[in-house]
């Protein structure tokens, strides 16, 4: 490794450790201020730089074997305590890194054992300047590539991939780092460039693919939301309809009763006059529309499906406690619920499919419990759904409404349950209410 003194192996040291601290930072998302992560690995840079060095005085050929492993493992360890991402995700990143630590040290070697004739500090200006290329690279090209692709990879890909990933790339290191003889020196630099390309454009492809299909969720559940907004402009044009009919009707009741009021005021009849306005006033207390809940945008939708469902023949239950003012944003309540009530209807037609005589109904509970918002809707369905990971299948929802749920519900820390309990659709959903600031 173009040996040196122990001036130049303190040099390298310090490049390669605080090289792939600086490019593991550069990719990862961290959980704590950069106060403390620079006091993290500052202790760390500052123990492992001397113990390095008396290591190398000591034994020299022990370490040029073993030093890189345990460093670089000391590095994982602490860089996995400060990462904020999921464990396989961080392991991921430290296999990029890793892969990169080999290549900026083996180019600094290479480099510096072709043009410059075995010089240290030609081997470790090459270090620095590659070093400094990937770092311009991963920041202007890679780092927003990087964080979607860890998004996606947490949603969509499988841990098994991810390993095979990572695997690949200590593969690829353990090869770029494999001794040789002198002589090999032209066969060795041609592999391990064949190598870095090989592994390089595996990871970018990975990337890239992954990326697309994380794009394509993302537009799936865009085109859900669409779905579901024509749904919901449906039922509001339909109680439009229902409101423009209501005021015909109301319009032809008004010119009616204005006769009779006037007849009963030509002959004075002031008795029958009072007595016809209170059962009027009754006749209209009855017929108003009730009042589910205070909040406008839950009580307007509950109102316009719970229509829809009577229409249908099927039974409603309403428990809904809800103020006027809830600090859950009405437009995630309403895609909740409407696609719950959505949902829930569905059910109940298909089950009347299968047994026509069967009575069909739907129990919806919203409930404010200090800083908890409880939903549970309950509803009629066939006997042989099943559930696929939890969830109903599509075939049986409509292929709307679920993922617009999940959605909408870990904007909350809430994960909805989906069960079947003896021919009724379960589901549930208890998200938490942000305090009102």
């Amino acid at each position: 490794m173009l040996g040196g003194s122990v001036v130049v192996a303190f040099v390298r040291m310090a490049v390669s450790i605080g090289g792939t601290i600086f490019l593991f930072c550069l990719m990862d998302e961290p959980r704590f201020g950069w106060k403390k992560i620079i006091s993290i690995y500052g202790i760390f840079f500052l123990a492992a730089l001397p113990f390095s060095c008396g290591w190398y005085m000591v034994a020299r050929a022990s370490f040029v074997r073993f030093a890189p492993i345990s460093l670089f493992t000391m590095i994982a360890v602490i860089s996995i305590y400060i990462s904020s991402t999921r464990i396989y995700l961080t392991m991921y990143k430290l296999a990029v890194t890793f892969f990169l630590m080999a290549v900026f040290i083996i180019g600094g070697i290479e480099i510096s054992t072709i043009f410059f004739h075995g010089s240290v500090w030609a081997d470790i200006a090459v270090r620095l300047i590659i070093l400094l290329i990937m770092a311009y690279v991963i920041k202007k090209f890679i780092r927003d590539s990087l964080k979607e692709f860890g998004k996606y990879l947490e949603s969509e890909m499988d841990r098994f991939s991810v390993m095979v990933l990572i695997i690949s790339l200590f593969f690829g290191i353990l090869y770029v780092l494999r001794p040789y003889e002198q002589e090999e020196l032209r066969v060795h630099l041609f592999r391990v460039l064949t190598n870095v390309f090989l592994v390089g454009t595996l990871q970018f492809m990975v990337i890239r693919l992954y990326l697309h299909i994380g794009k394509e969720s993302e537009y799936r559940t865009e085109n859900q939301l669409m779905q579901m907004n024509h749904r919901l402009l449906e039922r509001q044009l339909e109680f439009l309809e229902e409101s423009v009919e209501t005021g015909r009707h109301i319009r032809h009741d008004a010119r009616h009763h204005n006769m009779v009021i006037a007849e009963y005021v030509r002959r004075g009849q002031n008795e029958e006059l009072l007595k016809y306005l209170g059962e009027y006033e009754k006749e209209l207390d009855e017929g108003a529309a009730p009042l589910i809940c205070e909040n406008i945008a839950v009580n307007n939708l509950l109102s316009a499906y719970t229509r829809k469902a009577e229409r249908e023949q099927i039974k409603v239950s309403l428990d809904i406690s809800l103020e006027e003012r809830c600090s859950v944003q009405d437009i995630d309540l309403v895609t909740i619920l409407s696609n719950a009530y959505e949902n829930a209807i569905y059910g109940c037609l298909e089950a009347r499919n299968q047994l026509p005589d069967r009575e069909c109904c739907i129990n919806l509970l919203v409930k404010r419990k200090k800083n908890k918002l409880v939903i549970y809707c309950g509803n009629t369905c066939k006997f042989e759904t099943n559930t696929k990971d939890g969830f109903r299948k599509p075939e049986f929802t409509g292929g709307i409404g679920v993922s617009c749920i999940v959605k909408s519900a870990k904007n909350y820390g809430g994960e909805p349950d989906f069960r079947i309990d003896n021919g009724v659709f379960v589901f549930r959903l208890i998200i938490n209410v942000p305090e009102e600031g």
